[in-house]
């Protein structure tokens, strides 16, 4: 067993560059650093608390409940090492927010796709635990997604997302000069057929890291892409995160209500009134 020679202090994290104290207990995870700024631009108060590589930090108030963003970067590789200096500094919730490709027609450019689980067709989470092991979003979050996005009268799709390592043949996109990867269209096909709403990067080794580490995380993503009619617009891309900033309020609610009626779960009985 090795010493810990890539974990110089407790205080500040290696990569993230943030302490204890500058992240609130629930975090947004875009992959653009340049998205901050857009995710902060809806909240109450922010101030930026951490800036090192692909990520940048910020910690503030969004109608009144403490709330983080972390930007990760393009891809699963980053993004866990996001999530594994958070969980070390006591982030409990997590939520993927970004863009996404649809491969299902009903899911059009500018809707919201809202991830109940993930194909983990990316190869970070297999470092961690066997590849049968599931990706699944926390029901709580799906829940105040939900409820956020209902709230704000954007259209949303729940599903399966399929996580991948690359934006090209890993998502079944010609390459360059017309190259296409080994059984492309088939394994588009089966997606297709098994109800996978879209593609993206992230959320499965999100979702199974916090999984293992005992952590609540969701994802929700705006449709860039409809793989089905060939239209690709940047359209919406605030919808996703005003929606994750709104669950973040309805998770605190929900957590209140779980205390208040001493249960140890969150559940459709529970009335988290406005």
């Amino acid at each position: 067993m090795t010493g810990d020679s890539e974990d110089p202090n407790d205080d500040e994290q290696y990569h993230l560059a943030v302490g204890p104290d500058d992240v609130a207990d629930s975090v947004l995870l875009p992959g653009n650093p340049e998205r901050v700024e857009k995710v902060v631009a809806d909240w109450d108060d922010y101030e930026v608390t951490g800036e090192h590589r692909e990520y940048r930090t910020a910690t503030g108030t969004h109608d009144g409940t403490p709330i983080s963003v972390t930007s990760t970067g393009i891809g699963s590789p980053s993004a866990a090492i996001a999530v594994e200096e958070l969980a070390r500094v006591g982030v409990d919730t997590l939520l993927r927010v970004g863009s996404c490709g649809s491969i299902q027609p009903e899911a059009s450019v500018g809707d919201l796709v809202i991830t109940t689980g993930a194909v983990r067709q990316e190869g970070t989470s297999k470092e961690y635990v066997r590849e049968d092991y599931p990706a699944s979003a926390d029901h709580r979050v799906v829940s105040a997604l939900v409820a956020a996005a209902e709230e704000l009268g954007y259209d949303y799709h729940l599903g399966v997302t399929c996580s991948t390592d690359s934006f090209y043949a890993g998502q079944s996109r010609p390459g360059f000069d017309g190259f296409e990867a080994r059984d492309s269209d088939a394994k588009l096909d089966e997606l297709r057929q098994a109800g996978v709403v879209n593609f993206e990067m992230e959320a499965a080794s999100i979702l199974t890291l916090a999984s293992i580490y005992g952590l609540r995380a969701g994802a929700v993503c705006t449709v860039y892409a409809n793989r089905e009619t060939g239209e690709f617009r940047t359209e919406g891309e605030r919808k996703a995160t005003k929606c994750a900033s709104r669950a973040v309020t309805y998770l605190e609610r929900m957590d209140e209500a779980v205390e208040e009626a001493g249960v140890d779960q969150w559940h459709a009985g529970l009335s988290i009134e406005r």
